[in-house]
Order: C-alpha cells, then sequence, then structure tokens
C-alpha cells in the first residue's frame, strides 16, 4: 500500500452542514430553508472544533452560495466548503462570485468541484454533455478559475468550451490568498482532471486497502500532470457513536432498519431518486461502495456498509461504527496512509456534530498532537 508521509498537525476535520432537519432516517416537516435550524447547525459545528462544513450541490437543494453566505455570518472562523457543479454558470461569473464570498466571510471560501455522474441529474440543469466531456469541460473550468485568481489583468480565452476577451474581475480572493479547490470523483477522467487541478482530492469512505490503491492513483496521476506534490486527500464517513461499541452496533442496526422502512423510503422520495428506478448507479464512486458492500458487511476495524446497500451507494454512506474511542482510531488508520482530512456527518445530523464536537474531535486531535510531537522527536 502506497502512502504520503502523514502530516499530523495539519489534518482537518470536516463536517456537512443544510439548510432543514433531515437525513435517510428522517423526513424533515418544516420549511426546505429554515434559518435558525441553518445557523445553530454551522455554529454547532464551530463550537465543536471543526475546521470547514461543506454545503453540498444538488440541482433541487439550497443555492451553495447563499447558504454559505448565511452561515458566515452566523459563525466567527468556521471553514465554508461550497460544492459547485461547473457547467451551471460561466466560470468568469463563478470566480467572482466566490471571491465576493470570500471576502465577506475574511477568507474562509474554499470550493468542492463536483463534476457530476449522473446523467439524469445533470439533465436536469440543462446539460446533456456525456460523462468523459463533462471533465473536460471541468478542466477547462478550473483552468479559466485558477488564472482568474492568482493573476492580475486583463485576459482573454478561447477553449474548447469557453471563449471570452477582456476579463478584468476587481475582485480576487481575500488578501490575494490562494482559494482552494477540492475536487471529487473516482472515475478515469475524474483522477485524470482532479489530480491534476485539486488542493485536496476527496473520496468516499473505503476500506484502507482500496482508499491507499485510490491515493497512489491519485499520486500517479499528478505526477504525470508535471505536479510535484500530489493533492491533499480526503476520506469521508458517517460515524455511528454511542458510549460502548456494543450500544454502537446496536444503534447501527436500529439506523439501518429505519433507511430499510417507512421514513427511510420517504426521504428517498423526498429527494429524488439517485438513480433511475431499476438501474444501478452510474457513478464510478457509487459502483466502487457497493462493490465494497458486496465483499463483506464489515471492514478493518469498524467500516460497515449495509448502509451504502440500503440506499443504492448513494453520497457518503459507510459508516465507522463504535465506541468515541474505536472511531478515533479508526480515523487515525487513515491518516496513517495518508488521508489530510476526513469529513464526518451523521444521521442525526445536528445531534451527532454535537456529539462528534463533544466526544470525538478531542480524541482524534489529542492523538494527532502525540503523533506530530513523536514525529518531532525522531
Amino acid at each position: 500500500m502506497t502512502a504520503q508521509t502523514p502530516r499530523y498537525a495539519d489534518v482537518e476535520i470536516l463536517g456537512m452542514i443544510g439548510t432543514a432537519d433531515a437525513s435517510e432516517i428522517r423526513t424533515s416537516s418544516g420549511p426546505i430553508v429554515d434559518p435558525d435550524y441553518t445557523a445553530r447547525f454551522a455554529q454547532a459545528h464551530e463550537e465543536g472544533g471543526f475546521d470547514r462544513v461543506l454545503i453540498g450541490y444538488g440541482s433541487s437543494w439550497s443555492e451553495g452560495t447563499q447558504v454559505a453566505a448565511y452561515a458566515a455570518a452566523h459563525t466567527e472562523r468556521l471553514g465554508l466548503l461550497v460544492a459547485h457543479r461547473p457547467g451551471v454558470v460561466h466560470p468568469t461569473l463563478a470566480s467572482r462570485t466566490f471571491s465576493t464570498l470570500d471576502h465577506f466571510s475574511k477568507g474562509r471560501v474554499a470550493l468542492n468541484i463536483v463534476t457530476g455522474g449522473n446523467d439524469t441529474e445533470q439533465r436536469r440543469e440543462g446539460d446533456y454533455l456525456p460523462h468523459d466531456e463533462r471533465y473536460a469541460r471541468t478542466d477547462e473550468y478550473l483552468q479559466v478559475l485558477r488564472q482568474s485568481w492568482d493573476t492580475t489583468g486583463p485576459r482573454d480565452f478561447e477553449g474548447s468550451y469557453y471563449r471570452f476577451e477582456g476579463f478584468d474581475p476587481q475582485v480576487r480572493p481575500y488578501d490575494d490568498r490562494h482559494l482552494e479547490l477540492f475536487f471529487g470523483g473516482s472515475s478515469s477522467a475524474a483522477y485524470a482532471v482532479g489530480a491534476k487541478r485539486a488542493d485536496t482530492y476527496m473520496l468516499w469512505g473505503e476500506p484502507l486497502a482500496e482508499t491507499g490503491e485510490q491515493i497512489a492513483t491519485v499520486g500517479r496521476e499528478a505526477a504525470a500532470a508535471g505536479r510535484a506534490t500530489p493533492p491533499r486527500i480526503s476520506v469521508s464517513f458517517r460515524p455511528i457513536l454511542a458510549r460502548t461499541d456494543d450500544e454502537a452496533w446496536e444503534r447501527a442496526h436500529g439506523i439501518l432498519d429505519t433507511i430499510n422502512g417507512a421514513a427511510g423510503q420517504a426521504f428517498k422520495e423526498k429527494v429524488g431518486r439517485i438513480h433511475p428506478q431499476g438501474k444501478g448507479p452510474e457513478n464510478a464512486g457509487s459502483q466502487r461502495l457497493l462493490a465494497v458492500a458486496e465483499k463483506g458487511e464489515l471492514h478493518d476495524r469498524c467500516l460497515w456498509t449495509p448502509t451504502t446497500k440500503a440506499v443504492g451507494g448513494g453520497g457518503n454512506s459507510t459508516a465507522l461504527v463504535g465506541s468515541p474511542e474505536t472511531v478515533a482510531a479508526a480515523i487515525l488508520d487513515y491518516v496513517e496512509i495518508g488521508v489530510d482530512t476526513v469529513l464526518i456527518r451523521g444521521y442525526d445530523p445536528l445531534q451527532d456534530a454535537i456529539g462528534y464536537g463533544r466526544d470525538l474531535l478531542p480524541l482524534v486531535r489529542q492523538e494527532l498532537a502525540h503523533r506530530a510531537g513523536t514525529a518531532r522527536a525522531s
């Protein structure tokens, strides 16, 4: 297994927020945009010591930059990772949108580039390009963003998908900082573009061996693109915590029963199916998760896959089940193979975020500090 050298002091912990209290085990009965809940959700992550929160993207979801602006106004230091789909707006507008948001938040913005792996979802927003061509367009899109943020003066551009003359943005990232690009995808086309352009490459939670293989693939693609240093690596999980391991497993099976029951079905119907009825997922990331689930329910220390099968591979859906000590140890296993960023979100979104901040993050950070000190000493 190929791994990057662990950088313990720089490991980040991310959460995820939304605008309504909903998940696979609970459907929201309130408004789609609940300002009070959104503010409390963001504040819970800040109070719990999270570094950033992801604000996701879907063709029918609340618009992410507006959510980020609201969250920024109700927090002081929390980083805002805004999911963004290339091809929906022109990159010249996107560059100014995120630079402006970065100023109002005083340098707390980053982008999570989600090119899209599902034709049905893409067509809901008028995008009819095939999969690999979408990634070719993303490559060009990110070239425009990077140049608009990192260089000054008017510029022309003529590519296969975008063309403009004399673009001269007066708003650039706050304090001339490097505005980071996170990137997700598990197809060959995604690896090539993400390894070339991203600051952090985001993966869903697979077993350690498979994650190590993906890290190696990203590293090879980055070297092929001429990068001296590969992107940082992020992995996403759904921790299911309780006081003891036995209690956590009892809770996990209760969650699975709920996903497979009426509440889970109602959630799926409300948010829309991730892939067409009767068909498997089109995106490589979901296919990989389902393949892992077929190999077995439990992997490594406490990675659990039945939740993935229950939702058809959609989203980051593999769980880490156990006491805070067990789950913290599992997260650190991933750090040891080269993971720099860990994204965690719960099935009881707000209360789980509070619990992670109280019970899990202190253990992870304490051990990271210990390992950083040991590494310095040696």
